[in-house]
């Protein structure tokens, strides 16, 4: 098995984007090496592969957020660019849907990605989500590969622990290559 190695300026890039590191793992190299630490996990690893083959910074692109002026919102309001999901925003949708109401990832995306479309329009799309969660299976950003591989383990293995999946996972994550789940992690729990 080949170790996970640490995570410096001596790394190479091809090694490392061949091995998993926690996001906290990943500011933590761009505050040693003066890098904007701003963006997701999948930008910070873009970031220091650039820094680790040119030994330069790679530019951010800054969105400026641009909060929209409303006064009140109705189901004919058109949902405003560069959404910010807020009090305001929480308010108007757990009175139209109900105390259930929560800003879901997936809610959230369909908000941000759907600027000029209307709350009543978000409202039907809410409902449509949340029925597809309940008739299958989600998908999971690529960002989020712990959930990703905890939720296939248990497809794959009915009966088995949290436990036992983390134990694979770090297992899986050790190793050179993609953190997908595979029916071969399972030698973890033999050690």
């Amino acid at each position: 098995m080949n170790e996970r190695p640490e995570l410096n300026k001596d790394l190479d890039a091809k090694t490392f984007r061949e091995f998993y590191y926690l996001k906290e793992e990943l500011i933590d190299f761009c505050r040693e090496n003066n890098l904007p630490v701003s963006s997701g996990k999948i930008e910070l690893t873009e970031r220091i592969a650039y820094f680790l083959e040119t030994g330069k910074v790679l530019k951010t692109s800054e969105k400026r957020k641009v909060t929209a002026n409303i006064d009140a919102i109705t189901e004919d309001t058109k949902i405003e660019e560069n959404i910010i999901c807020s009090e305001k925003h929480r308010a108007f949708f757990k009175e139209k849907i109900g105390k259930t109401f929560s800003f879901n990832v997936l809610f959230q995306k369909w908000l941000k990605n759907n600027a000029g479309k209307t709350y009543g329009e978000a409202i039907k799309a809410y409902y449509q989500i949340l029925e597809e969660k309940k008739n299958g299976k989600t998908t999971i950003d690529k960002q989020f590969e712990y959930n990703t591989y905890i939720r296939d383990f248990f497809e794959d293995n009915k009966g088995k622990s949290l436990e036992e999946a983390i134990i694979c996972w770090k297992y899986k994550k050790g190793l050179k290559g993609h953190n997908r789940y595979e029916k071969s992690d399972l030698v973890a729990l033999e050690k």
